[in-house]
């Protein structure tokens, strides 16, 4: 190169360039080039000396690693110099992959930023002694250094470029693995208990020794795949097209009052807490409770959204999986109050014993959960007894009646007035 790149009266450009190695003068290239070896040394010398993550004496290998990205770069920079439009392709490539192996080694990008500035410090540091030593004028060296600074950006983004690209596919791999755990889990084939565990270990999930299983429903009107910003020890995924989500530990102090917060704006059903073999069937339960959750008819709860136990629903869920049984036990046991319900009585009664049962009879506690007179619980009851041909407070037929009272007054709350 035979032209010297100055500004037309002949001085050194003073604008801020992207590129600012095309505006170096002739011989900076032939300048630095003699002097590699020697800036080289230092730079190596000071990364493994300032930068501990670096400083591996029994790993010769990582050394001639951290050596080769320094030459490979510096001698790049010099071909830069010399020729503005050489390529980019290869020096760009070993930087993403040196940002790419510092995120699979699980360091922090700040390791590798921190080496790279101090390996350019140190360079120009040594060589700004040797242009003063020689007397050649600093404001020229000051635009070599601009150069470098504009270099050592373009390395920067490239590291983090690569270093991005691995983290986004180990977060990929890591939801795929936990995917396929949730997936082992909730398989309706029981899967060996080695094998849940193995996966367990390749997800980096702890397996707990009980688990539960939620699955949410969108309040109308919304959608989503589930809750954001789940804490890290719950998998999610999809069940039947809703969000389903495995919660560790279920039983813990305070656990449910937490997902109830984590759950808030959605409408959500958990399943009793199990071992992590019987996961299944806690999903089960949790798709029965979520029948129960609050619908249409409660439009400010179901705003808010909700969160429904299975296990505080124990007499309801019974009937909803065994519906048809209960049906035809409450039209035997309870005929006679079917035959007087066309007045609405039949009900009235029915609601009376439930209440009787629940409160062991006491007239008094009844009374105050029906908002009538105690004389009155009497009354009806009286009426209930000479009604059944069975004895109402056998304890034998207790836990009988209430389920089949509770089907019986569903069903009749949602019968037709009669006309």
């Amino acid at each position: 190169m035979t032209a010297t790149r100055t500004d037309r009266d002949g001085t050194w450009p003073r604008r801020i360039t992207a590129e600012p190695w095309r505006d170096l003068p002739d011989g900076s290239a032939p300048w630095m080039r003699a002097r590699l070896p020697e800036v080289q040394e230092v730079m190596i010398a000071g990364v493994l000396r300032e930068v501990p993550e670096y400083a591996r004496p029994a790993d010769p290998l990582y050394g001639r690693v951290v050596e080769a990205a320094v030459v490979f770069a510096m001698e790049h920079f010099v071909r830069l110099i010399d020729d503005p439009d050489a390529s980019w392709a290869e020096i760009h490539q070993v930087y993403f992959e040196v940002g790419y192996g510092e995120a699979v080694e699980g360091r922090s990008l700040e390791h590798l930023q921190d080496a790279m500035r101090i390996a350019s410090r140190l360079a120009w540091r040594y060589l700004a002694g040797e242009y003063e030593r020689e007397g050649r004028p600093l404001e020229m060296f000051s635009a070599m250094a601009e150069a470098n600074f504009a270099y050592l950006d373009e390395l920067s983004s490239a590291a983090a470029e690569g270093y991005a690209r691995a983290r986004e596919k180990a977060a990929g791999e890591r939801e795929q693995r936990r995917a396929r755990l949730m997936a082992l889990l909730l398989s309706e084939t029981p899967v060996p208990d080695n094998v849940v565990a193995e996966q367990a270990t390749v997800a980096g999930w702890r397996l707990p020794a009980r688990l539960a299983v939620a699955v949410l429903q969108p309040l109308p009107g919304n959608g989503g795949e589930g809750p954001a910003g789940l804490p890290p020890e719950m998998l999610a995924g999809l069940d039947q097209g809703r969000p389903c989500i495995v919660v560790p530990d279920p039983d813990g102090p305070g656990r449910m009052d937490r997902l109830a917060v984590t759950f808030a704006g959605w409408t959500a059903a958990v399943g009793p807490g199990v071992a992590p073999a019987d996961a299944r069937i806690s999903l089960h339960w949790a798709r029965r409770a979520l029948d129960l959750a609050p619908r249409e008819r409660d439009a400010a709860r179901v705003r808010r959204g909700s969160l429904v136990r299975a296990e505080d629903h124990l007499p309801e869920l019974l009937l909803q999986e065994s519906g048809q049984l209960v049906d035809i036990v409450a039209a035997r046991r309870l005929a006679p109050l079917q035959l007087m319900n066309r007045s609405k009585k039949g009900l009235s009664l029915a609601v009376t014993l439930l209440e009787c049962l629940k409160n062991g009879f006491n007239a008094t506690d009844a009374a105050v959960a029906l908002n009538v007179h105690p004389q009155t619980v009497r009354y009806r009851m009286a009426q209930l007894t000479d009604l059944f041909d069975f004895d109402i407070e056998d304890p034998e037929i207790r836990l009988e009646l209430m389920l089949v009272l509770r089907a019986w007054i569903r069903r009749a709350r949602t019968e037709p007035s009669p006309v």
